[in-house]
This record gives C-alpha cells, sequence and structure tokens, in this order.
C-alpha cells in the first residue's frame, strides 16, 4: 500500500522551497537594483556634465553641487562679468567640461587680474 502522507509532505517541501526561492529571488532583485549604478540624468545637463567629469563617483558629484552653489551666490551678489570669463576659461577641463570646483576657488580669488585687451 502506498503511503500518502510521504506525498503530501514532499508537495508541501516543494511548495515551501519554492516560496523560499521566490522570496530569495525578490530580496536579490531589491538588493541589486538599489546597488546598481543610475542611468545618466539626460534631461539635466549640468548633472550630466558633473557626472561625466566626476566618472559618477556620488561624493565628487556632491561637492561639485555644493561648490556650484556657492560660486552662483557669489557671483549674483559681486557682478564681475570679466572675472566670470576668465574663471570659466581656467575651469576647462577638456574643452567644454567645466569643474565647478575650479570654478569657485578661482572666482574668490583676489589675485585674477582682467585680462589685457587685445589690440589689433
Amino acid at each position: 500500500m502506498i503511503d500518502r502522507s510521504h506525498f503530501a509532505r514532499q508537495r508541501v517541501s516543494i511548495r515551501a522551497m519554492m516560496t523560499r526561492l521566490i522570496l530569495a529571488a525578490l530580496a536579490l532583485g531589491a538588493a541589486g537594483s538599489e546597488a546598481s549604478p543610475r542611468s545618466p540624468p539626460l534631461n539635466d545637463p549640468v548633472l550630466l556634465n558633473m557626472g561625466i567629469v566626476c566618472k559618477w563617483n556620488e561624493r565628487c558629484i556632491a561637492k561639485q553641487r555644493r561648490a556650484m552653489k556657492a560660486a552662483l551666490s557669489y557671483v549674483t551678489k559681486n557682478r564681475v562679468p570679466w572675472k566670470i570669463e576668465v574663471c570659466n576659461r581656467n575651469s576647462a577641463r577638456n574643452g567644454t567640461r567645466k569643474d565647478w570646483i575650479g570654478f569657485n576657488n578661482c572666482i574668490r580669488n583676489p589675485a585674477i587680474q582682467r585680462l589685457a585687451s587685445r589690440r589689433r
């Protein structure tokens, strides 16, 4: 005679195993999505520039943001358009990429002088 309780126990253990497997997959999927890098923000060119300059390092991006806010607040208080022009040239890393930390340091530097005007 076949013991039906053996098959019943097997079905329960298979169900329990499948439930555990599904829960583990969900937990790993949720943990994996948090650990994976974010996609680049294509609609925000400033953040995109910071991400490229910082190679998507979160600490570096935070430093760049703080420097950007500090530099922009300084520029709104002290109107010096010639200094902005000089510091924009100085802060360029690879042509078009701007380093906000370098710009902030430059814009606050009292030793920066006006460029001599070129005569043709």
